[in-house]
């Protein structure tokens, strides 16, 4: 089953006084290519979330964000109340010893002194919150895989209209492969008849014709076109994904033959079909470069 790169995930968790988010984007890409953003407390476990995102995403450019919100009350910074007086009292005596006026604003003057706002715990990773928070990294990627799921049902209609639209336009240029051997032969032969006094061995003539419409065939492209389908299909439904690389080369052998088809369709009708059939291939290729 196709998967596409494109995908969109999201985990929060509560922990304690602490809202926890986690969020996971994905673009295509050749390989992974993985961009992080980790909150200060959880950097120390960025190469275990790097593990976790290579094995789920395998590749395309994905965008991690881990960050945490806190209860703007349970998180104000507290005042060094016994600091702030201590300031208070020496500002007072140098202002009478000096004959300085005292601050208009106490406040405002107490709370710009150093360490009166200061925080100074230091917050340290426990086992039970990296658990919390390790979950909510696999709940986010385990969306952003289900969203790439969703994604590449959409591809696999797609591919799998565009295949059938190719094939129904190679049963389409049969009819006119047919005509074509006839009215060569008819014009090569017309075109003898004008010339009066051409004397040729009608023998030598029939092979040199049998030649020239043999370099013209087209039944070992069609034949081999027809291969690189039902593998496409066939590749399509492997169950174990990750195979849009594989789709990407397969569509490259499709459009090989369907040039070498167009090349020897010296034929108006046949060479309009061939425009189309490279349409249909265009539109494959363009999308199965979102394909994992």
């Amino acid at each position: 089953m196709i998967q596409s790169m494109t995908g969109y995930g999201k985990a929060v968790v509560a922990y304690k006084d602490k809202k926890i988010n986690v969020e996971v984007k994905s673009l295509n890409s050749k390989q992974l290519d993985l961009q992080t953003r980790i909150a200060p407390l959880y950097r120390e476990k960025e190469m275990e979330i790097r593990q976790m995102v290579s094995e789920a995403l395998l590749r395309g450019k994905v965008d991690f964000s881990l960050w945490i919100e806190k209860d703007t009350i349970v998180d104000a910074t507290p005042v060094n109340g016994a600091l702030m007086e201590n300031y208070y009292r020496q500002l007072k005596d140098i202002a009478a010893k000096t004959g300085i006026p005292e601050p208009a604003d106490w406040i405002y003057t107490l709370t710009r002194m150093p360490d009166v706002l200061t925080k100074t715990e230091c917050e340290v990773l426990d086992d039970e919150e990296w658990a919390i928070v390790r979950g909510a990294v696999a709940d986010a990627l385990a969306a952003l895989v289900d969203f790439r799921r969703q994604e590449g049902a959409a591809l696999e209609r797609k591919f799998s209209e565009k295949i059938d639209n190719i094939e129904q336009l190679l049963h389409d240029i049969e009819p006119w492969e047919q005509q074509r051997v006839e009215k060569i032969r008819g014009r090569i032969i017309d075109a003898l008849k004008q010339i009066p006094e051409a004397d040729y061995d009608k023998n030598r003539m029939e092979q040199e014709l049998i030649y020239y419409i043999e370099k013209l065939d087209i039944s070992e492209e069609k034949q081999r076109l027809t291969n690189h389908l039902r593998y496409f299909r066939e590749t399509m439904a492997e169950p174990a994904g990750g195979q849009g690389k594989k789709l990407g080369f397969i569509a490259q052998e499709m459009g090989r033959e369907i040039n070498t088809t167009g090349s020897k369709s010296n034929q108006a009708e046949m060479q309009n079909i061939v425009v189309k059939m490279k349409d249909e291939l265009e539109q494959i290729k363009e999308q199965v470069l979102n394909a994992l």
